[in-house]
Parts: structure tokens; C-alpha cells; sequence
């Protein structure tokens, strides 16, 4: 009997380790490196992505996401190129996308836009504080490479800025542009109608190839195309909110038929709906 119990604790256990292992597997993250065009590479970290400029005496870095995904990041560089990274610009302040950017603060000089400091500062957030800010504009150059960094405005954060990169022809912008999707969930954290302002100043500058925080590549059309979505959210909300309709008959009455194609919108359009909404109602005085 006693033989009889110790094989079943043994296969038992056996049967625990694979399945911690096979777990262990399924959480691992989905990361890769892919070419954008010239010296310009896109970083994937399950749905987060960065991007990074190579140039003959360094690396210029994006959004370090967290802590692991920039160790692996700066030792694939560091194996693939053979370079330090010299810059890290955050995008905006928020976790998901800045946190970690201590791993590259031994040889990166760490750039935000002013406001994004105060809140990394302020929220104490988990990353390096920047070293330098700026207010509009701004130019990194780095090896005879150069990226342009611009304040839009508010939209998704009052910090968010864009970057520029001349020679690839490419804009890099997180978090309140997606291709062909809808936007995340409730739009916590943002600006009406900054946010459609600041789309139509994206679809002012000079690039062909845009870069999300998540999700495929595009183009400006796809930039113009999500400003169309979230103005119809936005007008369908105001006229909603002037006509005395409650949030629930406004989500059944807007006419979004044009994007019931884009990614996510069966989940996420409705809850768009109420996250402007709820912003349009703190802001609007009616009568």
C-alpha cells in the first residue's frame, strides 16, 4: 500500500510540473524586432510597441514598456547592432509604455515632454526621470540621424507627443491613433475635442508610414480615418446630450455603421460611447 501511495504522489507531482511548466510557457511574452524602413525598427512586446532609430554612434529608443521587455530589448540590440542606446523618449507618461526606462539609464539620456515629467514625478511612476523636457518641439540628433519630437496638443494625456522620423518617412504615435480598430475601452485619461484636434494636426505633417502603440502599421488615411470615428462619437454624444437622450438610447442611436468592420468595435464602441460622454458631461453646461 505504501509502494502503491508514493507512485501516485510521484506521478501526481510529475503531473503538476508540466503543468506549471506548460503555463510557465503560455505566459511567456510574444516579443520581436522588425524593420520599418532605413535604420528605423519596431520593438513588440505582446500588444505594446516602441520603436528605435540605429545610427553609426548609437541607438535612439522609444517606450521601454517595463522593466523586462527593456533588458531583453537592450541585449538584442546590444547582439544584432553592436550599440548603446544613447536616447529614450517616452511618448507620454503613462505605466504601460514608460515603465523600465531605469535599464537604460546608465547610457541613455532620458527625454518626455515637460507635463509628462510632472505626472511621472507626481504619480511616481515606475522609470527613470527624465533628464531633459521640452514644451512644443524638439529635435534629437544622433550620428547624422535625427527624430523630431511634437507637442499636438491634448488627447490621450495632456503630454502625449508624436515622433518624427524624417528620413524613414515614418510617425510614431501611441495610444490615440489605431489602425482600423476603435479606440481602447472607455478613453480613460483624455481631451474632447482636443484629441480629433490633434489627429487633424497628425494628418498635417510630412510622413507615409504610420506607427502605433499597438496594432498594425498604416498610413495618413488611417490616421484621417480615426479621426472621422471618434468625430461621430464625439457629435453623436453632444447632439445626444442636447436632445435630453440618456447614454444607453445615444449608444443605440449613433451611427457608426461605416466602422463595424475595425477591430474591437462589438466591445469597445459602446464603451468609447460613454467614456465621451461621461467627459462631455463634466465640461458642458446646458441650460
Amino acid at each position: 500500500m505504501f509502494v502503491t501511495i508514493t507512485r501516485m504522489t510521484a506521478a501526481f507531482a510529475v503531473v503538476l510540473l508540466l503543468a506549471a511548466g506548460a503555463a510557465q510557457a503560455q505566459q511567456a511574452p510574444k516579443r520581436a524586432i522588425t524593420q520599418i524602413a532605413g535604420d528605423l525598427y519596431r520593438f513588440q512586446n505582446n500588444f505594446h510597441y516602441s520603436v528605435f532609430l540605429v545610427t553609426p554612434d548609437g541607438v535612439i529608443a522609444t517606450d521601454p514598456i517595463d522593466a523586462d521587455a527593456a533588458t531583453w530589448l537592450e541585449a538584442e540590440i546590444q547582439k544584432r547592432f553592436g550599440k548603446e542606446i544613447k536616447y529614450l523618449i517616452y511618448s507620454h507618461d503613462h505605466r504601460d509604455h514608460i515603465a523600465g526606462g531605469e535599464v537604460f539609464a546608465d547610457t541613455a539620456t532620458v527625454i518626455a515632454h515637460d507635463l509628462a515629467k510632472q505626472a511621472i514625478v507626481g504619480e511616481k511612476r515606475p522609470t527613470v526621470v527624465p533628464d531633459l523636457t521640452f514644451s512644443d518641439r524638439m529635435t534629437v540628433e544622433l550620428g547624422g540621424k535625427r527624430v523630431e519630437l511634437h507637442y499636438l496638443g491634448r488627447s490621450h494625456s495632456d503630454n502625449m507627443i508624436v515622433m518624427r522620423f524624417p528620413d524613414e518617412r515614418a510617425l510614431f504615435t501611441v495610444d490615440f491613433i489605431s489602425v482600423k480598430r476603435v479606440a481602447f475601452r472607455d478613453l480613460a485619461d483624455s481631451y474632447w475635442p482636443d484629441w480629433i484636434e490633434a489627429i487633424r494636426r497628425v494628418e498635417a505633417m510630412d510622413f507615409d508610414i504610420l506607427v502605433p502603440g499597438h496594432g498594425p502599421l498604416g498610413t495618413k488615411a488611417d490616421a484621417a480615418d480615426h479621426r472621422r470615428y471618434l468625430q461621430a462619437v464625439y457629435d453623436g454624444v453632444v447632439a445626444g446630450q442636447r436632445a435630453g437622450q440618456t447614454l444607453e438610447q445615444v449608444q443605440a442611436s449613433i451611427d457608426l455603421k461605416d466602422f463595424e468592420g475595425w477591430g474591437q468595435f462589438k466591445n469597445w464602441s459602446p464603451m468609447n460611447i460613454e467614456g465621451v460622454w461621461r467627459r462631455v458631461q463634466l465640461q458642458r453646461r446646458g441650460n
